[in-house]
């Protein structure tokens, strides 16, 4: 069995249709959502783990890519930079892991690794722009 976190960019134009369903029909492949954000008439970022044979992970990958979703690897993190942090909280509002918090009472952001789900909605949520995306290793599927 093959397994791949993988993050899929939804164009807005693609938001209602059922992408993962042909997966799991077509291509015999399972998956497990890890974080969503698919709002209707609007762009949509998917994290979630798919598993299957080596064969019909890439056929299943190649047919995301001809609908048009963004597929990427998710051999990437999220870091906070401290140095950056004005400790605002915007970042915890948006958090859905609780990977991000804040610590009471010194007001200061603190950031479970272990928790993140690299659906990177931190980022722009960020004034200091504090939080980053930086790859693990290079490997995508573009």
């Amino acid at each position: 069995m093959y397994s791949k976190i993988l993050i899929l960019r939804f164009p807005k134009t693609m938001v209602q249709k059922p992408i993962v369903c042909y997966l799991v029909k077509d291509y015999d492949l399972t998956f497990n959502i890890l974080n969503a954000t698919v709002l209707p008439r609007k762009e949509g970022v998917m994290v979630l783990e798919l598993s299957g044979t080596r064969k019909n992970f890439r056929e299943g990958v190649q047919y995301l890519k001809t609908e048009g979703v963004h597929v990427q690897n998710a051999s990437q993190e999220v870091k906070h930079d401290n140095k950056k942090c004005t400790h605002c909280g915007a970042c915890t509002a948006v958090c859905p892991t609780g990977a991000l918090s804040i610590q009471r009472p010194e007001m200061d952001i603190v950031f479970d690794q272990k928790k993140c789900s690299v659906c990177e909605l931190c980022v722009p949520a960020c004034p200091p722009r504090a939080m980053e995306v930086r790859p693990t290793k290079n490997v995508f599927f573009e």
